[in-house]
């Protein structure tokens, strides 16, 4: 296989997936806690059920906060050259697209509060067929990126 591409994605981006992860999981326990309560006040149902509920929503938060951030940290990696860009992501299954730059129509950069607030962006790179993005960069290197691959989808649409 090809060497994998060398630019990673910023290092806050644990922070911010972990805070994401946090959210969700906090999001999902109201589930087993309203079971519980109203198991509790209302029903004469047996509560274990709940009770294995929220073991399961701690060990989904758990992994969904520590573990796929850290995971989805080794394995996101990045590279832009002249004629194209290389993306790798993935855990289980890893996906590895090349980008050629003649295809890119545009480049856009996103960020949402979790990601704002801890200085990261999206970088989002659209072709005719779908969108591609490399996660969590820093705004600055967001920016730098979109720049640098407008210049060079712009050469490579005038060579054609």
């Amino acid at each position: 296989m090809d060497r994998a591409p060398r630019e990673r994605i910023d290092r806050r981006a644990l922070k911010a997936w972990f805070f994401s992860g946090l959210f969700w999981g906090l999001a999902v326990m109201v589930i087993p806690a309203a079971y519980l309560i109203l198991v509790h006040t209302m029903l004469e149902w047996p509560p274990v059920f709940g009770w294995l509920a929220v073991g399961a929503t701690v060990i989904f938060t758990l992994f969904a906060a520590v573990i796929i951030p850290r995971l989805k940290m080794y394995y996101w990696r990045y590279e832009i050259h002249d004629q194209e860009i290389d993306i790798q992501h993935g855990i289980i299954i890893i996906r590895r697209t090349l980008i050629p730059m003649i295809r890119i129509q545009h480049v856009d950069t996103e960020h949402g509060p979790v990601m704002r607030f801890f200085g990261l962006a999206t970088l989002r790179i659209s072709t005719a067929a779908t969108d591609h993005r490399i996660p969590a960069l820093s705004q600055e290197k967001a920016a730098e990126l979109r720049g640098e691959i407008s210049a060079l989808a712009r050469v490579s649409d005038e060579d054609v």
